[in-house]
């Protein structure tokens, strides 16, 4: 499988969401918070030029994608998770404001 990094917020409702998606999906990645990690946060803006999360980066080097922003049939084809294999999560009673953790649940 292709290596995935995600550069995130805490308080990024996409962000947790994508990173929801691949955990359902049994995708390993690796998360870098630019909220606090102010190096990482400069390397996401030379990559993207711009500061908006999630960014996600599929593969490495020259075969790398990014993608800014959660667009789950997108980051489906890139790490390679057919349709009807995905696990598909109901994001609507996910969380509250006042609680960021998942609670998410599988649907047929």
């Amino acid at each position: 499988m292709k290596k995935v990094t995600i550069y995130s917020t805490p308080t990024c409702h996409f962000c947790h969401d994508a990173k929801d998606f691949l955990t359902a999906n049994g995708v390993e990645y690796t998360e870098y918070n630019v909220a606090e990690d102010t190096d990482k946060r400069s390397e996401m803006i030379d990559l993207t030029g711009q500061m908006g999360v999630p960014v996600i980066v599929v593969g490495e080097g020259d075969d790398r994608e990014l993608m800014i922003g959660f667009n789950e049939p997108k980051l489906r084809e890139l790490v390679g998770i057919d349709g009807a294999e995905a696990k598909v999560i109901d994001m609507t009673s996910a969380r509250t404001p006042d609680d960021s953790s998942s609670k998410m649940k599988e649907v047929a």
